[in-house]
């Protein structure tokens, strides 16, 4: 059977004007080593999700390889993506594994993948627009900045058990990011895990004997999402869940349209596929243990380095994921990183996914002196930050991401709705 893709050029350059398409390639062995590349790219942030939220990290390896292969498959090979960890997860999966243990937090992962893949079949069918509507920008900048900005106390509560280690990490992520260039720059979290982890081991803070046990090939750690017809307690953990629908839409579709904007404007007509791919995924990882996944801006900033947008290369880093999710013996060296490295570099990390809602405001030339958009931000920030908590009756509780995507999307639509009353009244 003959592969998909046809070869650029004579496979061994991409000229200066020049990008290689999706469904072209270099020479297999360079098409390896971009691949490889890829994995690079994604690891720093994709192991980091785990070992934040307790998940077995060779689960969450294994499944975001699998997730990759499944949304190439399902894009028909038109859409170069890695689906790694998504940050967006690890706020309600702290808070449910704490109160329902991992089989609540992954009943969580799996509902949301459910919404999400329904998302993407009524995007396939109906297009992009209601989404733009729902969540215009200033909406889907709050959301994300809450996001990122209600993990704060978690990076404090690292940070502080080991602050010198910690310190260390956090200036070693920012030298990266200052003093290399191409993609050296763009790995600093992983350059800064590294540092860290290194004086870690030289203060003796790491500990090595689960390592030494650990078989070099195994099948992962799984582990069943729990049933909520068994235990309805589970249902309580859905309202901190399904605001990362809205995130991993937005990232999604972000990821498509810069896909788009540098190789095929064609491309767009993907993002339900696209959607309804990262939710099947996230399934499949809420089913056997790993975490949520959603498209890497990481992988993007390789492409955009490289210009190589080949979803061969895509091919080579999630069948390469998946034999790293066989390893029990990488699992447990990824589990040694202590407490101080984790602070370090979660500083940075929760911080710049708040930024990056902040940025999503700026690209779209939020107006802030408008009183609409005022108060979408600030309320939802507030309420985000500050974890503002809320038990029903019923017993359900929401926390602060969910009430503050709750109140970014009705305060902005109602406050719209007024305004045009007052005009027409």
């Amino acid at each position: 059977m003959a592969l998909p893709w046809t070869l650029h050029g004579d496979g061994k350059a991409v000229g200066a004007n020049e990008v290689v398409a999706p469904g072209a390639r270099l020479t297999w062995p360079r098409t390896i080593g971009l691949g490889m590349q890829h994995v690079v790219a994604m690891f720093g942030a994709t192991f980091l999700v785990p070992v934040l939220t307790g998940f077995p990290p060779t689960t969450t390896l294994f499944f975001s390889g699998i997730g990759t292969l499944l949304f190439l498959l399902i894009t028909k090979n038109r859409l170069p993506s890695y689906l790694g960890s998504s940050f967006a997860f690890i706020a309600p999966i702290t808070a449910a594994v704490a109160s329902e243990g991992m089989g609540g937090a992954l009943f969580g992962v799996l509902a949301v993948g459910v919404l999400l893949a329904l998302v993407g079949v009524i995007v396939q069918l109906t297009g992009t627009g209601w989404i733009d509507a729902l969540m215009p920008p200033v909406v889907a900048g709050a959301i994300v900045a809450l996001i990122g900005f209600n993990l704060a106390p978690a990076a404090k509560n690292n940070f502080v058990q080991a602050p010198l280690t910690a310190i260390i990490t956090l200036a070693a992520v920012i030298l990266s990011t200052v003093l290399f260039r191409g993609i050296l720059g763009r790995l600093s979290i992983v350059i800064g895990v590294v540092v860290g982890y290194i004086a870690a081991v030289i203060s003796g803070e790491v500990k090595f004997e689960a390592v030494e046990k650990a078989a070099w090939i195994g099948l992962p750690e799984f582990h069943l999402a729990g049933n909520p017809f068994a235990n309805p307690a589970l249902w309580g953990v859905l309202p901190a869940f399904l605001p990362v629908v809205l995130v991993l839409i937005a990232e999604n579709v972000g990821h498509i349209r810069g896909v788009a904007q540098m190789t095929d404007p064609s491309v767009n007509k993907l993002t339900g596929r696209a959607l309804l791919s990262d939710g099947v995924a996230t399934v499949l990882a809420g089913f056997g243990g790993g975490s949520g996944t959603t498209t890497y801006g990481e992988n993007i900033g390789v492409m955009a380095a490289t210009r190589v947008y080949s979803t061969a290369a895509y091919w080579v880093a999630g069948i390469f994921a998946v034999l790293l999710g066989l390893s029990p013996k990488v699992g447990a060296v990824i589990n040694t990183i202590p407490a101080g490295v984790l602070g370090g570099v979660t500083t940075a990390l929760y911080g710049l996914i708040g930024i990056i809602g902040v940025k999503i405001w700026l690209d779209n030339k939020v107006d802030f002196s408008k009183p609409v958009n005022q108060f979408t931000a600030a309320t939802a920030l507030i309420i985000g930050i500050a974890d503002y908590t809320w038990v029903t009756g019923g017993g359900v509780s929401f926390n602060g991401i969910a009430l503050g995507t709750i109140a970014a999307i009705v305060i902005y639509h109602l406050m719209t709705l007024i305004a045009r009353w007052r005009k027409t009244a």
